[in-house]
């Protein structure tokens, strides 16, 4: 899928054209000292941090976490109201984010993101885990969150669960300059999943055991985790060359990151190239703004279910069983055959599986800015953007082995092509009139955008010779959504501020085929804001800044989850393989109806919030504080639904969810001297989701399941409904005996009828922790700086899969043998009891995310050149009562959770 040179081998040739370039370059600018206001983006526009109206977190580069190696790492606990979690340890993995926590059931719930004014597609693309992580993290220069309603309305559209502005680092006129960055990391698992060992797993066996079972123990002491994890290295290689020739600002950068994952045989490998141009005509009455950023990207990805199958494997057995059956290694066998019911042997599943992938992604868009001649006051501005990626790879699994032993091999490759094409254009006016001390900034524009998606079809072929699927279709599937919007901003006497905005909106989502009258939305929001700080009372006060914020808006939202693309539209589809009809001697396909809802429009949410912005002692001590309310309605839910249909469920406008929360920050600087500063911040996160209706017509038991474990046949432990937080776990309360040790099957018989059955479960806890909390430092020393960054989850819980998968029936059932959780001893349970809320166990926890330490050598290689040399720590250490491997796990449900690693790392980076 490509082959690759460490970027470290040919950093010298990076380093010598640089110094050419710089030789040939002979102009240069004089650099000014200009105190410049802190400027944030709040889409279609800029506005001076002191003016905002909206509550907006804007996250800089000289504020970002160190060793980051996707985007969503950079800001992790930064910011109030932002949760950032993992999706897995696997590297390439990327990271899911939440603003304000849960705000829809069955439709997206991430952020729309738009990168260099480019809104980008919510899914993701084929042979990648994350798209955000396609992007090199070394080439952002701002992140600005935009979290209320007010603030997020001028992207109404897809703005229900908050809005990200990425803008990419540009050139700027003047030096030639040149920065290296190598970073070389090794990642290391925290720790094993806690499971019996060999001596353990034989004294559970002999005490709990049939005698045939215990005749099956082996005599080996074999840890299979150790067995499938790695010490895995990494590098990180960037280089960036900037300045400007002849009005022309520049900005080119090459980055080059490989990570192997800490589990055996996975890798990820991106190379990313990138290009920003920033030129002025017309006597910079046109500014043009070109972006061009290309990712390449290699993965491999280790078995599917190995982690599962290292944590329950025997101890007692060997790695390899003396034969050449299977390739070599120990499997479970049955009648001389092997055990399709026992685990495999996770090594050979790792040997059997080559799973690889490949993406292009292409970004890029030309942005004009012309200001009319004849009125300065105004500017046009034209955007157009193209965003192009393409995955495909392909899935080995070798017949030799168990993994595919029965279908003597399978194969099959996969590919995805998605287009997304932008065209925008807006009318800004600013003017300040100065009779009346006010300052006017309005904004109208129209944007289209068009997403496109091809899939072909994509069998697995077996070695038996079976196709399977037979047959299929290629999936061809484009969405437009068409808007038109409008921003006013009025700056009164620069104490008042009154900002309003309105944006409409049409979705093709929503067709069926007859009528619009649900494909458009409306979606307002305003907000307003006091200065209280430059009022004459409190000048003179110490008060640097005061500022009291209300706002109200609201957002929509089209993007479903796990559904079709046109889920309003009456279809028909071809029915899969294993569904045809027998007409004379042969089986026909049939076209099926598929489920659909003519009705179906828009979700919306509804948001209000308050907020308090504070500076005092010439600013070493700010923050900020907001109170906020949400109020989600015709939330868009896959459902299960009456009788009579052709499904059993569908994708309907049901329900309403409300959320209330608060969030807060606090930054101080006790020393700020020539020499030494230190800078200490803290934020905080409080919010509450609660169900309110549900599904029309439906009585008070109604609940729709979610939350898929393992165990059994689609069992759920997590549900939605009416007057609990979303994704409540649904589970039987368990009993205890007098030595406080859980009894076997004994559940509280909480509606008291003498008989446990399923109206005996009760909604316990969820997936929303109480508090989220997040702890950032900075000290620096002339050239010695350093810091770290630290989290905190309160009232966080998670199920803990592996531990209810255990019982004393690894050692009776199915002729094999599967080790067990190491509560399992003390349980004591002869069945998996999967719904006991034993098994829900509180996972807070206190997270170091991040240690660095630094020397910074001045004027290394010419006046002005540097040379930073740092060591650095990810995933220190966590502190948690969980008696899993990690507490942080995305969905609370741990189940062969591929845990996050820790990182070791030391790094260079020149700027000369």
């Amino acid at each position: 899928m490509g082959n690759y040179t460490t970027v470290l081998k040919i950093a010298p040739a990076f380093l010598l054209a640089g110094t050419m370039m710089l030789n040939a370059q002979q102009t240069d600018s004089i650099r000014k000292e200009t105190k410049i206001e802190e400027v944030v983006l709040i889409g279609y526009g800029k506005q001076k941090k002191t003016d905002l109206t909206g509550s907006i977190t804007s996250i800089s580069a000289k504020d970002f976490n160190g060793g980051a190696t996707s985007p969503a790492q950079l800001i992790q606990g930064k910011t109030p109201g932002v949760s950032i979690t993992g999706n897995s340890g696997a590297p390439g993995a990327g990271s899911s984010i939440r603003i304000r926590g849960i705000g829809t059931l069955s439709a997206s719930q991430s952020p729309l993101i738009v990168i260099d004014g480019v809104p980008q597609d919510f899914n993701g693309i084929s042979g990648a885990a994350d798209p955000l992580s396609l992007i090199n993290p070394n080439d952002i220069e701002t992140f600005d969150i935009l979290k209320d309603a007010s603030a997020t309305a001028i992207y109404g559209n897809r703005a229900s669960n908050g809005v990200i502005l990425v803008t990419t680092k540009r050139g700027s006129a003047g030096k030639f300059k040149v920065n290296f960055s190598t970073l070389a990391s090794v990642s290391t698992k925290m720790k094993n999943t806690p499971v019996l060992s060999a001596d353990e797993f034989r004294t559970f066996i002999n005490k709990n055991a049939s005698d045939a079972y215990k005749a099956k123990l082996g005599t080996a002491d074999t840890n299979w985790q150790d067995l499938i994890y790695q010490a895995a290295w990494g590098t990180d290689n960037n280089i960036a060359f900037t300045g400007g020739i002849k009005g022309l600002p520049y900005r080119l950068s090459l980055g080059y990151n490989e990570q192997n994952g800490i589990v055996k045989t996975n890798s990820f490998r991106r190379t990313s190239a990138g290009l920003n141009l920033t030129p002025k005509f017309f006597d910079n009455h046109l500014s043009v703004t070109v972006n061009a950023k290309g990712t390449f990207t290699d993965n491999q990805f280790a078995a599917g279910g190995v982690i599962g199958s290292a944590t329950y494997f025997d101890p007692t057995q060997p790695v390899y069983s003396g034969n050449s059956n299977y390739g070599g290694y120990y499997e479970w066998l049955l009648n001389g055959n092997l055990n399709v019911n026992a685990n495999a042997n996770p090594l050979a599943q790792l040997a059997a599986t080559r799973d690889v992938s490949s993406v292009l992604r292409g970004l890029g868009n030309i942005q004009l800015d012309y200001k009319f001649h004849f009125l300065p006051d105004m500017h046009l501005n034209v955007n157009a953007g193209y965003d192009y990626a393409k995955g495909y790879g392909a899935k080995t699994e070798s017949g030799l082995y168990k993994t595919a032993f029965a279908d003597k091999g399978r194969y099959r490759s996969y590919e995805q092509e998605k287009k997304n094409k932008l065209l925008e254009t807006y009318l800004s006016y600013t003017k300040t009139i100065e009779a009346i001390n006010t300052n006017v900034d309005l904004v109208g524009g129209y944007a289209y955008q068009n997403f496109h998606r091809f899939e072909p079809f994509e069998p697995t072929y077996k070695g038996t010779g079976k196709i399977d699927p037979e047959t299929g279709n290629n999936t061809d599937v484009r969405n437009v959504l068409i808007s038109f919007y409008g921003r006013g901003i009025f700056t009164i006497a620069n104490r008042y501020i009154i900002s309003a905005s309105v944006r409409r909106d049409g979705s093709s989502r929503f067709w069926n085929g007859v009528d619009t009258s649900h494909l458009w939305g409306t979606f307002p929001g305003v907000s307003v804001a006091w200065k209280i700080n430059e009022e004459s009372f409190l000048k003179g006060k110490g008060i640097n800044t005061l500022k009291l914020r209300a706002g109200w808006g609201k957002t929509g939202n089209q993007e479903l989850t796990n559904v079709p693309d046109y889920p309003a539209f009456s279809s028909y589809s071809l029915s899969n393989g294993g569904a045809q009809y027998y007409l004379g001697d042969q089986f026909y396909q049939m076209y099926r109806p598929d489920i659909f809802n003519p009705n179906l429009t828009w979700e919306t949410t509804t948001t209000e919030n308050v907020g308090l912005d504070f500076g005092f002692a010439k600013n070493r001590i700010f923050g900020s504080i907001d109170l906020f309310q949400k109020k989600a309605e015709k939330l868009l839910v896959d459902s299960p639904i009456f009788a009579g249909d052709v499904s059993n469920h569908n994708v309907l406008n049901a329900g309403t969810m409300e959320s209330k929360g608060i969030e807060g920050s606090i930054t101080v600087v006790p020393i700020k001297t020539e020499n030494t500063s230190w800078e200490l911040s803290f934020n905080a996160t409080h919010y509450n989701s609660k169900v309110t209706n549900l599904v029309d017509r439906a009585d008070s038991s109604f609940f729709i399941p979610q939350g898929g474990i393992s165990g059994g046949v689609g069992n759920t432990i997590q549900a939605h409904v009416v007057g609990n937080q979303p994704y409540s776990f649904y589970v039987y309360q368990q009993v205890y005996g007098p030595d406080g040790k859980p009894l076997d099957g004994v559940f509280v018989d909480r509606n008291g009828d003498g008989k446990i059955t399923e109206a005996d479960k009760y909604f316990y806890k969820s997936t929303q922790p109480d508090v989220i909390l997040g702890f950032n430092t900075k000290f620096t020393y002339r050239n010695w700086d350093a810091g770290l960054s630290a989290r905190a989850v309160i009232g966080n819980y998670v199920y803990n899969n592996a531990a209810s998968n255990s019982s004393l029936q690894s050692g009776s059932t199915n002729e094999y043998l599967q080790n067990v959780y190491n509560t399992a001893v003390n349980n004591n349970f002869s069945i998996p009891r999967y719904f006991s809320d034993l098994f829900v166990e509180n996972a807070s926890f206190l997270r170091l995310d991040n240690v660095n330490l630094g020397y910074n050598f001045r004027d290394i290689f010419a006046p002005g050149s540097s040379l930073r040399v740092y060591g650095m720590a990810q995933n220190v250490f966590v502190i948690t009562k969980y008696t899993g491997v990690d507490p942080e796990v995305f969905g609370n449900i741990d189940n062969g959770y591929y845990q996050m690693p820790r990182v070791y790392s030391l790094g260079l980076n020149f700027n000369f």
